[in-house]
């Protein structure tokens, strides 16, 4: 492989680590407390943070993740003995798993959301389906990420 396709696999093992564990505090106790306040509160603060979320901070690892998974399958494509299965497999768990997801699940679920307003009646019944389907989904995307991280430790950034 080539020598710079090692600190590029390192930094798509960081990003979805990083990604994952975010996507893990979200599914094992933040989704649940909020879970515990009261609908128009619990809205609200969710509200909040989807709008923190988009920043540069999170989007350029969460995004960049995903750039440089699909650089490092280009990379080591350009090997002599190409992208191993376990390398493959990482990306696509990523991408798939994690990214994709987001952009097809989660998302949209929080756009609902932040149109609703919070002391309405149909937004706590909203409420109430979002934080099942939006846990739910989120708990992909965790295992996905965390998965993706985990197979490029197993496999030494693509090296047999």
């Amino acid at each position: 492989m080539i020598a710079w396709a090692d600190w590029i696999a390192g930094a798509v093992l960081i990003g979805s680590a990083l990604v994952g564990g975010i996507f893990f505090a979200f599914s094992t106790f933040v989704m649940g407390a909020l879970s515990q306040l009261k609908d128009e509160v619990a809205i609200t603060t969710m509200q909040s943070i989807n709008r923190v979320v988009i920043n540069p901070w999170f989007l350029g690892v969460f995004m960049g993740t995903a750039a440089l998974s699909l650089v490092l399958i280009m990379v080591t494509m350009l090997d002599s003995e190409g992208a191993s299965v376990g390398l493959i497999a990482s990306v696509l768990c990523y991408i798939v798993g994690t990214f994709m997801v987001t952009i097809f699940a989660n998302v949209p679920l929080n756009n609902r959301l932040a149109s609703l307003p919070a002391d309405a009646t149909s937004s706590h019944d909203y409420w109430h389906h979002y934080l099942k389907h939006w846990t739910r989904w989120n708990h992909i995307r965790t295992v996905a990420a965390l998965l993706c991280a985990t197979l490029i430790l197993i496999d030494g950034g693509g090296h047999a």
